[in-house]
């Protein structure tokens, strides 16, 4: 059999997108990923559905694997013929133990690459605005390991070069150690009051960072209950300004935010989220469920070029019917002529994707109100008027197409089930205080998450609730939840903006 080949794959410093473009794509090419505990595991959505994904964090607490598992692991799959990939954290050739598994490899006769990564020190220091090296203070870095080998006698660190070393010492996996580094640079002549600061969950929207002296650094972290994973700087540089740590200035920084939409749905508002600075909790509601199977479905399908005005009143409809129509070899052209309707730029967006262009983009998001504005735009008296959506909307918008003269057939390509979860977890941290707000995207993810969640938990916290717009948020009020608020633009982003804006507003009040 042939033998297979390995990559070591630098995962970066925490974000996922923050692992480099060769990365992403070794990723996609993949037969097994093997994942480090520091790897962000967002990264396996570049894997294949097919592909075999092992979690192999390091033995320092139980279920770990030890060094030697993990070689006889890549080394097993590699010869199976397997692509494997070898997620590390970080970049492979910083603390990362690259040596004992190329050796292996080398020795199995195994081919391999290394794809470096952004490693956890350079990351740091661009999300907090930390510049390892300036020309007004420090011309030269250190990286070290605040960890050394397990049951090592001696040390392999030069402390008294570290403690008159003139530029910036970076410690790696430093925090449970901080005592003690901190006495033995003391102990060979660096002075008690050299700037230090601590960043914990670097680059992630949990990120802490502590500044202090090197001798109350430890005192500091204590009293402020940070804990690892966290990298200790030390040298004049620690004591940056902080009008350069931009991403800690993020009007949604530290944000937790409960997202309650389906799991796609979820996963993007997450990554809106994440890149307003935010800390996005997903708790998926809703399941969205295809109907496209129905002879109903199949017979409207079959007359698309027949209809004057198709509609789509969500992305979810405009993705589930292109999914039908792609496996049942058809494209766009089955809408022949039919000129499409979209609410918002966002359902719009996704039949863009797919070929078509829409005639009409209403700005207005009710089924009423939609209603009406088409019928402003053309004349649709005895116009076939054919609706694809979810088959728990309302009928405003049938009854008024159909007041206006409207033939209106009304097909439903989806439904949304309710999702089932574990609401401990939630409902704890709503009573300890620790959720900023609980987001809904529509009437169904309001009902999916109060008939889990009690409403009494939210309203007594001090949570807030933002909806995406006035049908979501009269559900929401018949409730009796309180909505602090209503997205003047019914989409995610209108609704993610919206948020940034009532937070800005509160941060200058």
């Amino acid at each position: 059999m042939k033998k297979g080949f390995v990559y070591l794959v630098g995962a970066g410093p925490g974000r996922a997108d923050l692992i480099t473009v060769r990365g992403a794509e070794i990723l996609k090419s993949a037969d097994c990923v093997l994942c480090d505990k520091l790897a962000n595991s967002a990264l396996l959505r570049f894997a294949r559905k097919d592909t075999e994904l092992l979690h192999v964090p390091k033995r320092t607490a139980e279920g770990g694997s030890t060094q030697d598992e993990i070689n006889r692991l890549i080394v097993e799959k590699a010869l199976a013929g397997k692509t494997v990939v070898r997620l590390k954290g970080g970049d492979p050739c910083i603390f990362g133990r690259a040596s004992h598994e190329l050796d292996v490899l080398s020795k199995a006769g195994i081919g391999f690459e290394i794809v470096p990564g952004v490693t956890a020190g350079v990351g740091m220091a661009a999300y907090t605005g930390i510049m390892l090296t300036d020309k007004e203070y420090s011309s030269q870095v250190m990286f070290v390991t605040g960890h050394e080998a397990t049951g090592r006698q001696d040390t392999a660190i030069d402390w008294d070069v570290l403690g008159k070393f003139g530029g910036t010492i970076v410690f790696y996996m430093g925090i449970g150690n901080l005592d003690s580094i901190a006495q033995r640079l003391i102990d060979n002549g660096m002075p008690e009051d050299t700037p230090a600061a601590l960043v914990a969950n670097a680059t992630f929207p949990t990120q802490r960072l502590v500044k202090a002296s090197l001798s109350t650094l430890k005192h500091q972290c204590e009293r402020q209950k940070v804990e690892p994973p966290a990298l200790v700087v030390i040298g004049a540089v620690a004591d940056s300004d902080d009008q350069m740590n931009w991403f800690m200035k993020k009007t949604l920084f530290g944000k937790n935010i409960v997202v309650t939409r389906d799991a796609a749905g979820n996963a993007d508002f997450a990554g809106k989220i994440i890149n307003s600075g935010g800390n996005p909790v997903e708790f998926a509601t809703i399941r969205i469920e295809s109907r496209t199977d129905s002879s109903e479905f199949l017979q409207a399908m079959a007359n698309f070029s027949q209809y004057d005005w198709i509609i789509f009143t969500s992305g979810n409809g405009a993705m589930t019917v292109f999914k039908a129509l792609d496996g049942l070899g058809k494209d766009a052209r089955a809408f022949g002529s039919a000129k499409v309707a979209a609410i918002g730029s966002a359902t719009a967006g996704k039949l863009a994707g797919f070929g078509i262009k829409a005639d009409l983009v209403p700005d207005v998001f009710t089924g009423r109100e939609l209603g009406m504005q088409l019928l402003g735009f053309a004349n649709l008296r005895d116009k076939k008027v054919l609706l694809l959506r979810s088959a728990i909307a309302s009928n405003e918008l049938v009854d008024v197409l159909a007041e206006g003269g409207a033939q209106v057939d009304n097909v439903a390509v989806y439904t949304a089930a309710e999702v089932k979860n574990d609401t401990s977890s939630l409902v704890e941290s709503l009573g300890e205080g620790t959720i900023d707000w609980v987001t809904f995207a529509s009437p169904s993810s309001v009902d999916g998450f109060f008939g889990q969640v009690p409403t009494g938990a939210v309203n007594s916290s001090k949570a807030k609730v933002a909806s995406i717009g006035p049908v979501t948020s009269g559900r929401l009020k018949e409730l009796g939840v309180k909505v602090e608020v209503t997205a003047a633009a019914h989409t995610i982003d209108g609704l993610l903006d919206s948020i940034e804006q009532e937070e800005s507003h509160n941060g200058f009040s």
